[in-house]
């Protein structure tokens, strides 16, 4: 097999929060796979740990929100001061999380979710296009879940922003693919990690469901996200597009 199919050889990319949790594993996959990665998130310290923790010679941080239009120009930017060259590779991985009896929901709090997830990965994509296309193509990774796939209670805001993002993976990739930039999600079943911690904390019932619907019988790893996430962006993707991917130990066919 041509192992070299998997190499990014100096690509850049842009992770978006990317300090912690998937978003650090995804950055330390393509690291790995010669590429070369921004990472972002709110919080500098936690970014700088993350940069220190990656390598400060394959990585550079920029703090800022990614519902910000300044912010997004700036990590935009970033890939050019460093290296001279444009993210190629973008991962639309920040997202916020809610969770809470549908009927509590109100409308300021299911935008934010819509925001992060739909409106900024959108706004990053849409600005990351054109550099993509003078650089001769990209790819464009968006962050699915198993919330766009199953009917999960108690998340009626991340499980609506998430099924959009297959609706905008689909619809980006039918149309941006032809000029050699490519678009497709990854949608991560429970993954260990901080986040998956604070969710399942107290609520050992909770933990038992997912680790029983899952065939493989546990949790999966940060490393797993970001491997897929380097073989849809990497040439051994190459004609992969519209792609829905999900890496979660066969939950969502699980009985």
């Amino acid at each position: 097999m041509n192992t070299t199919a998997f190499q990014l050889d100096g690509d850049v990319a842009l992770v978006t929060g990317g300090g912690t949790g998937l978003g650090r594993g995804i950055a330390a996959a393509l690291i790995e796979a010669g590429g070369r990665v921004v990472i972002t998130g709110r919080r500098a310290d936690v970014l700088d740990d993350a940069r220190q923790r990656l390598g400060p010679e394959a990585c550079v941080a920029v703090a800022g929100d990614v519902t910000d239009t300044a912010d997004r120009a700036a990590m935009l930017a970033a890939g050019p001061a460093a290296w001279g060259r444009p993210a190629t590779v973008l991962v639309n991985n920040a997202g916020i999380h809610l969770k809470k009896p549908a009927a509590e929901v109100d409308d300021p709090a299911f935008q934010a979710v819509l925001m992060t997830h739909v409106n900024a990965g959108f706004a990053l994509a849409r600005a990351a296009y054109p550099a993509m296309c003078d650089a001769g193509g990209g790819s464009v990774v968006f962050m699915a879940s198993m919330a766009s796939l199953l009917g999960i209670p108690g998340v009626s805001a991340y499980s609506a922003a998430k099924s959009a993002v297959l609706g905008l993976t689909r619809s980006l990739a039918a149309e941006w693919s032809a000029q050699g930039v490519r678009v497709n999600a990854v949608a991560p079943g429970w993954i260990q990690s901080p986040m998956l911690e604070r969710a399942l904390d107290g609520d050992p019932q909770r933990r038992r469901r997912i680790l029983d619907r899952t065939p493989m019988g546990r949790f999966g790893h940060p490393q797993d996200i970001g491997r897929a996430v380097v073989y849809l962006a990497s040439p051994a993707g190459g004609f992969l597009n519209g792609v829905v991917l999900p890496v979660d130990g066969g939950a969502s066919i699980g009985f």
